[in-house]
């Protein structure tokens, strides 16, 4: 509950005045606020019988993807609350959820076409639509006719808005010819690979199942920031008795509501995942049955970690009691079912899928996969199986270059400046800000530069669209239908059209119908996407026979009665039906060492500390942004408007650093300057910087991180993953 008498300053006041006017429930940081219309005394008044109220569905890159009522009176976007009909969201929203009606009257929101002139100048004038398309579209061609095909042009996008509309944009690409793509993901790539080769792909249980569980080790992820509605089930969880175990080398909000908290050292959590099996094959506390009737390798496994494996060097490795690791192996061995649930951060480093496939076999030698209550969580992806109608276009007859060409999305601007026979003349940015969320910004900002040509679509004036040629204004999911689906969880949410566009915003599958018509003005057959279409009709291409059948309709507008569930979401692999070469959880797998790793899930040493930068930086999300999306709104600048950097005070103490001191952070790359923030939450080993977009402060952490690739990523997702938490920096007071 909230405390009346708790004296707020006046930006955190503002916030909750502002959430208390939409009458709902907000989660802020992991906890509950329930506010009610006329909490504080200028409360927005209840609304009128003009109101209309419609679903949409949050596109963020979030696990939550929450499901949104939004009124609307007179055009005009009142507010938004949680759908109560989805009940893992459970009628509510994060505090993030609350801004967007700030988003969508952001005064700071791009509303027209504009052109720069001097790329990165701020010498920005207005353009038509036709303008911008005529400009962009006359490049496109003179490119190809150059350079005999459209490989120069490149496409980098990815998870700015996961709509399934917003696939419209690599649609459009492929309807241009053969284009050079970004290809990968920063984000979960290891962890993806280290369960498709214990498994076959990523599925996870229900995470509503997880109050079904008696024992839960939180591992490397933090949901009270990060998944706010999931918390609702640890703690649901707890009340029934289950004990709640974090590990992380941060103290987060998560790890303050567990039962025990394990600092562990960072990227060692195969060595404690690894020293956990020793202790269970010692006491013979594994799931023999299990195994025989499911797995194949474990014999294989089991001479691995008895040959090479013990709790003294798990112990060391980790900085974890041995004691500790042994209590923690007992319990989680004879409690019954136990849910692990891997986190993204933790597979962030050049050995995170070796860990991943550690944490794994820890839960599958214990009979705990394929178990309500159970299972080693991850991700899934069963409930994505659309059409992709507007992404699957085929290129113009006669086009040439033979297929696309990936670029490494984890290592872009020195593979965009590195690529040759064709270079790459053009970009085109959508969904993505590189210019602040991808390592190395340097290199990003020289590959911008190099540029004939470089168009972003945006609502705002990131640091990428600073850095472009023309800007495209692009809808808020208020402005146009759409669909959404989550990758943690199994709903399935309707976006229906709230408002109309505001100003000359489009929709990517609008730009991309208009970018079509204008190519085949100038050059007939140039451009295979269509170029006309109604957006609901559109949406209504996605579906299919599949899809119905997994949510159990038999039209797609029959979502407009609310959202639906999918009917086999309870219990992944409870059939013991793995998609592994050998049908059975694979503890030796072929496929592993087909991609270059060893068969088993042995322990990869972790990249260590140097003389020169003896501190290791992590970058992990603030509470309140998704990567650069959110923190440029006015509701969250009025609670945290400047970065930090978190230091142990023993670390503090021995750089001569004070609370609120300017810091330099750098390392051999690059440097940032910022406040310190004196805090016990980290380890005397590590600093902490958030990622995230401020936008009046030049602030930029990927200034000083390197490109360096994860173990894992290229089976699944084209590409390695990237060790962003492999940043050894040093510090000093400036």
């Amino acid at each position: 509950m909230l405390d009346k008498n708790k004296k707020f300053s006046c930006s955190r006041r503002s916030f909750l005045k502002g959430i208390a006017a939409t009458g709902a429930t907000a989660a802020v940081g992991g906890s509950i606020f329930d506010f009610k219309p006329g909490s504080f005394k200028k409360a927005e008044a209840a609304t009128g019988t003009s109101a209309k109220v419609f679903q949409n569905a949050c596109p963020r890159n979030c696990y939550d993807t929450c499901a949104i009522l939004s009124t609307v009176e007179d055009g005009v976007l009142k507010k938004v609350t949680g759908n109560p009909k989805n009940t893992y969201t459970r009628g509510r929203l994060c505090a993030k959820g609350f801004s967007y009606t700030r988003r969508v009257y952001s005064p700071d929101r791009i509303k027209y076409p504009m052109r720069q002139k001097g790329r990165g100048s701020g010498n920005w004038e207005r353009i038509s639509w036709d303008e911008a398309l005529t400009e962009i579209a006359e490049k496109i061609l003179q490119i190809k006719k150059e350079y005999g095909s459209t490989l120069p042009i490149c496409l980098n996008k990815y998870s700015g808005n996961f709509d399934i509309m917003h696939y419209g944009i690599e649609g459009m690409f492929s309807s241009i010819g053969y284009t050079s793509r970004a290809t990968g993901t920063p984000c979960w790539p290891a962890g993806i690979d280290a369960q498709t080769f214990d498994m076959g792909t990523i599925i996870c249980n229900d995470p509503e199942d997880m109050v079904n569980s008696k024992y839960i080790i939180l591992w490397g992820v933090n949901p009270a920031w990060c998944s706010v509605h999931s918390m609702y089930f640890v703690e649901e969880a707890k009340r029934r008795g289950c004990k709640v175990v974090a590990i992380d080398p941060i103290l987060t909000q998560t790890a303050s509501k567990a039962d025990l908290y394990l600092q562990i050292k960072p990227s060692t959590d195969g060595a404690l995942a690894l020293g956990m099996v020793r202790y269970i094959l010692d006491n013979e506390l594994y799931d023999a049955d299990w195994l025989t009737q499911n797995s194949i390798g474990y014999e294989q496994f089991f001479g691995y970690v008895k040959n090479n494996i013990t709790l003294e060097w798990a112990s060391e490795k980790t900085g974890i009691p041995e004691i500790v690791i042994e209590n923690l192996a007992r319990e989680y061995a004879a409690t019954k079912p136990a849910n692990i649930w891997i986190g993204y951060g933790m597979q962030r480093h050049t050995n995170g899928g070796a860990n991943v496939r550690a944490i794994d076999a820890l839960a599958a030698i214990t009979g705990n996969i394929g178990k309500s209550g159970g299972g080693a969580q991850y991700a899934h992806l069963q409930t994505w199986g659309f059409n992709y109608h507007a992404m699957l276009q085929s290129p113009p007859e006669g086009s040439k270059g033979g297929k696309d060409r990936a670029i490494n999305m984890n290592n872009f601007g020195a593979e965009v400046l590195g690529a040759k026979n064709p270079p790459i003349k053009m970009l085109w940015i959508a969904c993505r800000n590189p210019m602040t969320q991808d390592p190395e910004t340097s290199v990003i900002k020289k590959a911008f530069e190099a540029m004939d040509m470089v168009v972003t679509a945006e609502q705002f004036m990131t640091p990428t669209v600073e850095m472009s040629d023309i800007v495209l204004p692009v809808t808020t999911f208020f402005e146009s239908p759409g669909i959404n689906v989550s990758y943690w969880h199994w709903w399935m949410n309707l976006n229906e059209q709230a408002i109309k566009p505001m100003y000359e915003a489009k929709n990517d599958v609008e730009i991309a119908m208009k970018l079509s018509a204008k190519l085949n003005e100038l050059e007939p057959g140039s451009c295979t996407f269509p170029t006309s279409g109604d957006l609901e009709e559109w949406v209504g291409k996605e579906f299919n026979d599949n899809i119905y059948k997994q949510f159990g309709i038999q039209h797609w507008k029959d979502l407009k009665k609310g959202p639906v569930k999918a009917k086999n979401s309870r219990v992944a692999w409870k059939d013991g039906k793995f998609l592994t070469p050998s049908g059975k959880y694979e503890f030796w797998s072929e496929e592993a060492f087909k991609f270059g790793h060893h068969p088993l899930p042995v322990y990869v040493e972790e990249m260590k500390a140097t003389d020169n930068y003896p501190l290791r930086c992590i970058s992990p999300h603030w509470k309140l942004n998704i990567h650069s999306q959110f923190q440029n709104l006015d509701w969250m600048e009025a609670i945290n408007d400047a970065p930090s950097i978190e230091i142990h005070p023993r670390t503090a103490a021995r750089y001569g650093i004070k609370n609120n001191d300017n810091v330099k952070m750098y390392n051999d790359l690059g440097y940032i300057i910022l406040p310190a923030k004196i805090t016990e939450t980290v380890s005397e080993d590590i600093v902490v910087v958030y990622e995230a977009w401020y936008k009046n402060r030049n602030y930029n952490v990927n200034y000083t991180v390197k490109a360096i690739p994860a173990d894992m990523g290229e089976k699944a997702t084209g590409m390695p993953g990237i060790s962003f938490h492999d940043n050894f920096v040093n510090i000093t007071r400036v």
